[in-house]
């Protein structure tokens, strides 16, 4: 078999959170009255953690204060509507079962906070990862590897039958840092243009042909 383990980003990868951020993003910038932003915006903001996304989100300029009142606004709400209308891609659901039946370990690392990433995982994916980890403090987000690190350690994977599946820049340096090979998806948050700019090396453009790199 060619992985025993496989470590899924979350967002943009295996589910489409877009829309519950963008809205949550907007409501934290209305309350302060600062502009709101486009999907596409928050589409090109997202993938380094609430941190980042919302530095990005706010006015060019914003101190550090401004970013950390945001962001005490931010977390809680989006915690609160993290599920509105987010859903698993297609496909998805019946490639966990599929890796799980040929006895391959799934695992999801993102940067998003903790407790949403297993709220998220638990509601949409049950009992099918091993287990989901996310943002929380004194763990270094990615794109440096201590989260897919950890994440390996608690499965007792070996990292030399693992791979990591992302859908940005982001993950193709995770990965790389990581000492992982990376299979990136096309139908997230990035596109295959800017994924080959990013300089990945192996891409999906369906959860079928991601099947076939992962088993066959």
């Amino acid at each position: 078999m060619r992985y025993q383990s496989v470590l899924f980003d979350m967002d943009g990868t295996v589910l489409d959170t877009l829309e519950d951020m963008y809205e949550s993003v907007n409501h934290t910038l209305r309350a302060f009255g600062y502009p709101e932003r486009t999907r596409g915006e928050v589409r090109a903001f997202v993938g380094n953690g609430a941190y980042m996304l919302i530095r990005r989100a706010l006015p060019e300029g914003s101190s550090e204060e401004q970013v950390q009142q945001a962001l005490a606004l931010y977390k809680p709400y989006y915690a609160a509507h993290c599920q509105v209308r987010t859903k698993p891609y297609d496909g998805i659901l019946e490639l966990f079962s599929t890796l799980g039946a040929h006895g391959i370990r799934v695992a999801i690392v993102s940067n998003k906070p903790d407790g949403a990433v297993k709220t998220l995982s638990e509601r949409h994916f049950g009992a099918l990862p091993t287990l989901a980890v996310g943002e929380r403090e004194g763990r270094r987000c990615k794109p440096y590897p201590d989260m897919v690190l950890a994440a390996l350690e608690e499965m007792g994977a070996a990292a030399s039958r693992a791979v990591y599946v992302g859908d940005s820049e982001v993950d193709v340096q995770t990965a790389k840092n990581a000492g992982l090979p990376c299979i990136s998806v096309s139908w997230g948050f990035r596109s295959r243009r800017q994924l080959e700019a990013a300089g990945a090396a192996v891409i999906a453009d369906s959860v079928k042909e991601l099947k076939k790199l992962l088993i066959e």
